[in-house]
């Protein structure tokens, strides 16, 4: 006997493949089994009994009927329902066994109708063709391996303990009545969900601003971290979901495959229910046989006794009804398949249930699946788009943020900064820790390469916070929080690809002392360089503003009354309109870095309170318009580094209250000997030109304390140089001097003197002389300094 385990792998899929299984797929599962059954029984009746039993018939050959078996039927009984045959005794055939065996044989070849043969192995040859058909897109490659890999992925997910955490979250979320008093906060809006736009304060905003604004009143949730390794797992799969629904989406080759499958059941349902209602009345229990068999039996006509006949027709009807409950699933599910949406599918009910307003709907194959496991279990589907939630990934990655960065960590990190403020600085994270707000002590916050920030209510903790960057890091701020940092923040920086990018709300920061923007404009806006309203910085007094501007932007202005530094660094392109400057009229420090300028703008002149200017990496080639400086009276620091200036004009004498110039990395090639005029003078960088002498003149210059003449082609040096009784230190690295002179000892207050890259031969012994000259500040080859003589060497040593 054959069992119906032998069959098994026509049908068998994995076992999870079961959420794909419709209720009518289900249903037509278990008619298969049961078509199966009535073929293998079938079957088995075939090969363990007799077919077909024949006795000959007595009639001679002339008169034998067309039908020998009629005459042993009762008259108006049909011969499906012959309940016995007549007796018949008393006849001699004469025969031996094994001539009734040929006869049997021979009969069941040639007599019995091929259906009443074949009918149990038609059965199961259909119920296997069926099987195949509804789990041919389980077994096709192109098919399989991303029901597979959905599979794989929506266990996961159904069964992460981060899917349950969140849709507890937010169940717990939706029942949480307002508490009176507080400010709440919706987990969207903390995660860095769909917020208000920089600067847009009161749109979409689920905060409520206190009757006190300078108050901040927080309920954070006492929520338990996940573990580390589940939160890893979780993370891994939303990049899983991510990728699989961009390779998913592209196609519907899973949808045409199942229609295919099943308008293939519908077409072989008709057919085989048409044939088995035609040739099921061919299933007869007598069956007549006329064979020319006389020579070898003496018998020409047979009846014979079709023995399963009986069977065979009750299991024939059991049959055609299993294919007709059969054939109804199949045409229901080509009403489904052409009746519904199936190539889109919305998480709207989703959506409103857990408060994910970002799960997005899906199209093709995706939703295709998506729709027949909600025929399995709606469950699966809700609990697979948290994954599929921008939010809900958030809120993930805050957890596992808060996790890996503790407040000791964090604390480690903590430094002070240029300004003496103890700054944290984070770069290239996938968030803003919570636990960052627990550090109250912060006065500096440094934020680079971290996207989408959202500040939480718990930013209110830092009150000591007063210097804040923000570099390509775009950060929201709720309502409530731009009250708290109205007037506590007291320096920002921004940094981004456009300023346009930049937060409104940093314009509205009224306790702002010094604003750093840096960023392109775009191209059609770059001419005309708007920047937002000034007007409510009242308190700014360093602007700095690195970008690409056409001239000076005019919001400017707005600040005019107050701005004291003001720092523009084009990057290259030119700068043309700069006659707004002349309104700043407190303005004590100017820098126009990298703005193309060729000459020195006249604007710059009417500047009655500048006391520094910095006209770094310009073209300027001439400055013949440094005569108009002495309406400057105030000015003190005058930057003319990195530009192709070739010569100083001589009347740079009228700059009498000038301290500090700087005119290194230009095209110099000699020094007026009207600087020595310019007696006010301490500091003085001429390094990385071309001089080849200095004016004698130099030594006029009392007040000098430091001189930089490095990287020049000096041969010989003055030595009216060596008057300048102040001067701490000397750089004359790399220059072509032979010698130094033995006057160097006059300078008692010497304490840097740069010699390396020279042509020196020996250092004069006078060095000794020079009381504040260690051997930290000799820069000079090792051979010449061994070569002084040893007490030199001895009381340099010396600290």
């Amino acid at each position: 006997m054959i069992p119906v385990a032998e069959f098994k792998q026509f049908s068998e899929q994995q076992p999870a493949f079961k959420v794909l299984k419709p209720w009518w797929d289900v249903l037509a599962e278990y008619l298969t089994v049961a078509m199966l059954m009535i073929g293998v029984f079938g079957c088995t009746l075939q090969v363990t009994q007799d077919k077909i039993i024949c006795l000959p018939s007595h009639e001679s050959r002339d008169n034998a009927s067309e039908a020998p078996c009629q005459e042993l039927l009762p008259r108006g009984v049909s011969e499906q329902m012959v309940g016995g045959l007549r007796e018949v005794s008393g006849l001699k055939n004469n025969l031996d066994l094994q001539q009734y065996s040929f006869i049997n044989q021979l009969c069941y070849e040639t007599a019995l109708h091929w259906y009443a043969k074949y009918f149990p192995y038609l059965v199961v040859i259909h119920t296997l063709i069926f099987m195949v058909c509804t789990s041919f897109w389980f077994k096709f490659p192109g098919t399989s391996s991303k029901i597979e890999h959905f599979i794989s992925i929506l266990g996961k997910c159904f069964d992460s303990p981060w899917t349950t955490r969140a849709l507890s979250e937010v169940s717990g979320e939706n029942h949480k009545g307002p508490a009176t008093g507080r400010t709440t906060v919706t987990a969207v809006a903390a995660a860095g969900g769909p917020g208000p736009g920089p600067g847009k304060t009161g749109e979409g905003e689920k905060e409520k601003v206190l009757a006190e604004p300078d108050k901040v009143v927080t309920e954070t949730p006492a929520v338990t971290l996940l573990d580390k390794k589940e939160g890893e797992q979780a993370k891994a799969l939303f990049e899983k979901v991510k990728k699989f629904r961009v390779h998913v989406e592209e196609g519907d080759i899973l949808y045409s495959m199942y229609i295919r499958q099943t308008v293939l059941k519908v077409c072989k349902f008709f057919a085989i229910l048409v044939y088995n209602l035609v040739y099921v009345k061919k299933i007869s229990f007598l069956v007549a046989c006329k064979v020319e068999t006389s020579e070898v039996t003496g018998y020409a006509s047979f009846c014979c006794n079709h023995t399963k006949a009986h069977l065979f027709s009750k299991l024939a009807f059991c049959y055609i009804s299993f294919v007709c409950v059969y054939g109804v699933t199949c045409l229901y599910t080509l009403y489904w398949l052409f009746h519904r949406p199936l190539k889109e599918y919305s998480f709207r009910s989703v959506r409103e249930e857990t408060g994910m307003n970002d799960i997005p709907d899906v199209k093709n194959d995706f939703a295709f699946m998506l729709h027949l496991i909600d025929q399995y279990d709606s469950l699966y589907s809700k609990r697979f788009a948290v994954f599929l939630s921008e939010v809900s990934e958030s809120r993930l990655k805050q957890l596992n943020l808060n996790h890996e960065w503790t407040p000791e960590k964090l604390r480690q990190k903590l430094q002070r900064n240029a300004r003496g403020r103890l700054e944290l600085a984070l770069c290239m994270l996938p968030g803003l820790p919570d636990t960052v707000f627990e550090l109250s002590e912060v006065e500096a916050l440094r934020l680079e390469a971290i996207c989408d920030i959202t500040f939480p209510p718990g930013l209110s903790q830092l009150v000591h916070l007063q210097e804040l960057s923000l570099l390509h890091s775009p950060a929201r701020l709720p309502f409530s929080l731009q009250i708290f940092l109205r007037d506590r923040l007291k320096v920002i920086r921004v940094k981004c690809e456009e300023l346009r990018e930049v937060p409104l709300w940093v314009f509205g920061l009224r306790g702002l002392e010094e604003l750093h923007l840096e960023g392109l404009f775009p191209p059609e806006l770059a001419r005309a360089a708007t920047l937002e309203s000034l007007r409510e910085l009242k308190q700014l007094k360093v602007l700095s503003l690195r970008s690409n501007a056409g001239k000076v932007p005019a919001s400017v202005t707005d600040v005019a009354g107050h701005l004291q530094r003001l720092s523009l660094h084009n990057d290259g392109a030119r700068l043309l309109a700069l006659n707004s400057l002349k309104k700043l009229a407190v303005l004590r420090e100017l820098e126009l870095a990298a703005c193309g300028l060729e000459r020195i703008p006249h604007a710059v002149f009417s500047l009655g309170a500048l006391q520094e200017l910095d006209l770094k990496d310009n073209h300027l080639r001439s400055i013949e318009e440094i005569l108009s400086f002495q309406h400057c009276r105030k000015l003190v620091t005058l930057r003319l580094w990195h530009n192709q200036i070739t010569y100083v004009p001589e009347h740079v004498r009228k700059l009498r209250s000038l301290e500090q110039l700087f005119v290194s990395y230009n095209k110099l090639e000699a020094l007026p000997p009207q600087i020595g005029l310019c007696s006010g003078l301490r500091l003085v960088d001429v390094s990385h030109n071309g001089l080849r002498s200095l004016p004698p003149e130099v030594g006029l210059l009392q007040n000098l304390q430091h001189l930089d003449l490095s990287y020049n082609a000096l041969e010989l040096l003055p030595e009216e140089l060596f008057f300048c009784r102040k001067l701490r230190t000397l750089l004359l690295d790399y220059n072509h001097l032979s010698q130094l002179s033995p006057h160097v000892g006059a300078l008692r207050t010497l304490s840097r003197l740069g010699l390396k890259g020279n042509r020196l031969e020996v250092l004069p012994e006078e060095l000794g002389n020079c009381g504040a000259l260690k051997k930290a500040g000799l820069l000079v080859e090792e051979a010449l300094y061994q070569g002084l003589p040893a007490e030199v060497r001895e009381r340099m040593g010396e600290e």
